[in-house]
């Protein structure tokens, strides 16, 4: 009798951890379909620079999240984080958008989905620099020549009647400009934020231009998802855009603030001077938006074939 019992518990048993086994397949298959818990998670590339805060705002928000989960992944350069991005390390990226137009270009297989920010870049100048037609002559930081901020500073100059030939253009890591500019070796620059904010704290610059002051509705930095990632996970795709612009959208002065002091380990009087000049309300690109930029892209010689919007920009989630 007590081996018959024991037969039928051990019977029993086994069947219940089928009946588990089988319910674990039926949610893994519904989560794919997005309608069950999803476990499935982004990975993003970032910079650790006011213009990322949307998606690091993203993030906090989608902790623990029934739809996407979305892993963080600091870079500290322009170079890294592509190289990353291009190579398939990351599934997608806020990035600057003229590097992502070039990858497109050269066949990596990215879209871009958002825009990072809105405004948020300024033309810092040492207290020296009288007007923008004191520029001739003067040495300018960018952090890379395919950047809105390489578009902004010739706008600066054709604004005065000049052009980049007429001043010294360098290349500087964001983080050197500030410290560049106080000993002299740079007279200006122009960088994601908050490193303007950083040079005007120190007392030795100033803001000779924003960036609606010489460009209107400019696009700089924008979120980017690789092909491979959106074939492959479309609801989470989707989820995770949705998510970004809704983070976008929830980023008042009082929000912006308390995520970059999480992120950005800046001080608080340069946080408050940076986050005047940018906001992350409605997200989208539109075309007109990028035909502009395509326009200052082949007038400045940045590319002579950008991507068209059609291949590049994906709006339809």
């Amino acid at each position: 009798m007590k081996k018959h019992l024991l037969l039928t518990i051990l019977v029993t048993a086994v069947l219940a951890l089928a009946g588990c086994g089988n319910n674990t397949d039926g949610n893994a298959s519904a989560k794919a379909g997005g309608s069950a818990k999803a476990e499935e998670t982004v990975k993003i590339a970032y910079l650790p620079i006011t213009h990322s805060l949307a998606v690091l705002e993203e993030a906090d928000e989608l902790a623990n999240n029934d739809k996407v989960n979305v892993e963080l992944v600091k870079y500290g350069s322009w170079p890294e984080l592509l190289d990353a991005l291009n190579s398939g390390k990351v599934d997608g990226a806020s990035v600057l958008i003229e590097l992502a137009m070039k990858s497109k270009a050269e066949g990596v297989g990215i879209k871009a989905v958002a825009l990072g920010h809105k405004d948020g870049n300024v033309l810092i100048v040492s207290n020296e620099v009288k007007d923008g037609a004191d520029l001739k002559g003067r040495t300018i930081a960018i952090p890379h020549r395919q950047s809105s901020h390489n578009i902004l500073v010739n706008d600066a100059l054709a604004k005065n009647g000049l052009t980049i030939d007429d001043i010294n253009v360098v290349e500087l890591a964001p983080t050197e400009m500030p410290s560049a500019l106080v000993t002299g070796t740079i007279d200006g620059y122009c960088v994601a934020e908050p490193f303007g904010a950083v040079g005007v704290s120190t007392g030795k610059a100033k803001v000779l231009y924003t960036s609606e002051e010489l460009w209107e509705d400019s696009i700089c930095c924008a979120l980017v998802l690789t092909d491979d990632f959106i074939d492959k996970h479309a609801d989470t795709a989707k989820a995770f855009v949705e998510g970004y612009k809704t983070a976008g959208n929830n980023l008042d002065a009082e929000a912006a603030k308390k995520i970059a002091g999480k992120y950005l380990k800046q001080k608080d009087d340069v946080l408050e001077t940076s986050l005047k000049w940018i906001s992350y309300d409605d997200l989208d690109i539109t075309e007109e938006q990028y035909n502009k930029l395509v326009d200052k892209v082949k007038e400045y010689g940045l590319s002579d074939n950008p991507p068209a919007y059609s291949d590049f920009v994906k709006t339809d989630f």
